[in-house]
């Protein structure tokens, strides 16, 4: 298991993000951080354990031209 050393200021959405690139995956970074629970935004120097996810990216609901692929036909 990978780790992250936080800085000032983090916050589990923020770590999220920087990890996997979306703020939606801090539930499974909390539940393997559970003495860390009840902070909000950390200090520096923590250590967390960072949990092997499989990350998709679901890109349906954004439009055409933002979508990773193009379809000529549409």
């Amino acid at each position: 298991m990978d780790t992250y050393t936080t800085v000032l200021g983090d916050t589990w959405d923020m770590i999220a993000f920087k990890i996997w690139g979306n703020e939606k995956y801090a539930r499974e970074l909390i539940e393997v951080n559970l003495a860390y629970v009840a902070i909000i935004m950390f200090s520096d120097g923590i250590i967390l354990n960072i949990p092997e996810i499989a990350t998709t990216t679901d890109d349906s609901s954004l439009p055409p031209w933002k979508r990773g692929t193009t379809n000529a036909s549409t």
